[in-house]
């Protein structure tokens, strides 16, 4: 295991907390999430934390350590690990989390879970940033009992990542993942900045023992879990431990940093007034460090000011001169913090000089500041993750967290990544993901700008080739060997033209350029053409029309349609002047002669 990473060598532990809640102040709502990687359910530690199922991974599977009887607590008796033949050489667990800052554990174990008597090699990652990493062979209390690593940092995406990178075939591996949100400002942020990610190398509290939620039933506000600092202290100089010996302890648990009451109840002081306390902290010379102190007074004794005083130095570097007394005064909690930069030495060493009477400290904290890496493009992480969905991407390839970082370890399978031009972000410039049995059809997104190169070859891919590809930079597109279909738009033909390489072969479907067939009339790219669509809407609309037409002449008939048959009274009044008219005629022959020149016989009235 590297000096990049400071192990707590524990036998036991438990932890806990509420699940993740959308909040403007995580801390506030006291957003914390305990997860049993490889448990298969929930529940409740001995000291009344919630640990969770194991969820938010992307891959991998479920082991048991091979001597579950000497682990105390269930969440370190589980692991999950990544085989990189079927789970791909990076794994993530995406927990999503509100924006804040939050303080991050984890437990790893190896314990022969898997029978063969080798602890693997790998990287470990949060928020795209190399934090850990473990090289075989692991110490071997920490390969048989597990190892503890915490770290504060940010969290913007509303997301954490962590991340494990396999080294050749390894499997990474990890037993539980605790997640607690803490105050926005701790550990000096408002100077420090977002982009910084604070990792203990040494949490210490100095006269006392082990605590801290997880490990004993004290409280801690972050969920910080400080150890003795019997193993960092030189034997060479005898001390003596001290207890606040009941009386109470003020200006603890205060914002931003809330540093538990119970830090300032115990400290050490040297037994010769002459000797300096001293501490050997492990550090990596690449990085620089925030040290914390801590101190009260809480010997009854020094009532004034000036009765205790020493000097901070570190290194070779008086830094500062304390007096508590003159600070703070007695049963007072006080806190002081140095920045250590340029350190030509992997243990750095810290020492209270006394000036008057002896050096006394309450606890000790030493964190390397370990600036984020460069990350991809927000966009293109998007769209890479659009891409991933779109195409189908299997476990095996590790597509998981950011595509690009950390840029120490590779890239995405199949995927290249450069500086962008302003040198502040990643940005992926060539997929190459031929012959990888790959389906799905091609998304919009994937015409990034950086993208130069983009091989897709030999898969399964269907439907048509999107637009955006020809308003991109590619110099080589190879779609050969698909099922795409459609039209090919022009620009991105023009490749091929303007010295590029672009190769569409084998894809039946495709038309509408030189060495391919002509599209069917009206057709373009996935379908209909807008010339089509415009016919097909003009005919709609000319068949409406008609129909209408239709429709309206039937309505103006049934309007015009009259009835021939005369009213009762017409019909009346006719028939009275037909008879009228008969009978008028009958006289008139009666008064004519008949055609044989005699008078008519018939009688008149």
């Amino acid at each position: 295991m590297s000096a990049l990473f400071l192990v707590f060598l524990l036998f036991s532990t438990a932890s806990g907390g509420t699940n993740p809640a959308s909040s403007p102040d995580p801390f506030t709502a006291g957003v914390s999430l305990n997860i049993d990687c490889g448990g298969a359910a929930n529940f409740t530690s001995e000291f009344g934390r919630t640990w969770v199922a194991d969820r938010y991974f992307s891959a991998g599977a479920t082991g048991l350590v091979a001597e579950p009887h000497r682990f105390l607590q269930q969440q370190e008796r589980t692991l999950r690990f990544f085989p990189p033949v079927s789970a791909g050489k990076k794994n993530c667990y995406s927990v999503p989390l509100p924006s804040g800052r939050y303080y991050v554990r984890t437990f790893t174990v190896y314990d022969n879970y898997d029978s063969k008597l080798r602890t693997p090699s790998f990287d470990v990652s949060f928020e795209g940033t190399l934090v850990y990493s473990w090289r075989s062979p692991w110490p071997e209390a920490a390969a048989r009992s597990g190892a503890y690593a915490d770290l504060i940092a940010s969290v913007l995406d509303g997301a954490a990542n962590l991340c494990f990178y396999s080294i050749a075939t390894d499997p990474p591996v990890v037993a539980s993942v605790e997640l607690a949100a803490v105050h926005p400002l701790a550990y000096g942020s408002a100077s420090t900045g977002t982009d910084m990610i604070l990792i203990n190398y040494g949490r210490l509290t100095s006269g006392g023992t082990l605590f801290g939620p997880g490990f004993t039933n004290d409280s801690d506000a972050f969920s910080r879990v400080w150890q003795s600092d019997a193993d960092f202290r030189s034997l060479d100089v005898p001390i003596k431990a001290l207890s606040a010996g009941g009386h109470r302890i003020f200006g603890a648990n205060q914002a931003p940093n809330y540093f538990p009451v119970k830090l300032y109840e115990t400290a050490v002081t040297t037994v010769n007034p002459s000797d300096a306390l001293e501490y050997l902290l492990p550090v990596d010379t690449r990085l620089d460090y925030m040290v914390w102190f801590h101190f009260a007074e809480i010997d009854s004794g020094v009532t004034r000011v000036g009765q205790r005083v020493f000097d901070v130095v570190i290194g070779e570097e008086n830094v500062t001169r304390i007096d508590i007394y003159k600070e703070v005064g007695g049963f007072n909690a006080f806190k002081w913090h140095h920045i250590v930069e340029n350190l030509t030495s992997t243990t750095l060493v810290v020492k209270l000089v006394p000036v008057a009477g002896k050096p006394i400290i309450c606890g000790l904290e030493n964190y390397a500041m370990v600036p984020l890496d460069l990350a991809t493009v927000p966009r293109q992480v998007m769209a890479m993750q659009a891409l991933k969905e779109s195409l189908r991407i299997p476990d095996r390839m590790g597509w998981n967290g950011d595509p690009c970082a950390p840029s120490t370890w590779d890239a995405w399978e199949g995927v290249t990544c450069h500086h962008s031009d302003n040198g502040q972000n990643l940005v992926v410039t060539q997929l190459n993901l031929s012959s990888n049995s790959l389906g799905g059809t091609l998304p919009s997104g994937l015409g990034q700008g950086s993208l130069v190169s983009l091989d897709l070859s030999s898969n399964q891919h269907t439907g048509g080739i999107p637009d955006s590809l020809g308003s991109s930079n590619l110099k080589v597109v190879l779609l050969n060997n698909n099922q795409l279909d459609g039209q090919v738009p022009e620009k991105l033909y023009s490749i091929g033209v303007h010295g590029g390489i672009i190769d569409l072969s084998g894809n039946k479907g495709l038309c509408g350029v030189p060495t391919l067939p002509a599209c069917p009339l009206f057709w373009d790219k996935r379908g209909l053409s807008t010339a089509g669509k415009i016919a097909i809407g003009l005919s709609c609309a000319f068949v409406v029309i008609v129909l209408l037409l239709i429709y309206l002449f039937c309505i103006r008939r049934q309007n015009d349609d009259y009835d021939f048959e005369f009213p009762q009274d017409l019909i009346s009044i006719a028939a009275k002047r037909n008879r009228y008219q008969r009978q008028k005629l009958m006289l008139v022959e009666m008064e004519a002669p008949n055609s044989n020149g005699f008078p008519s016989t018939s009688n008149t009235r």
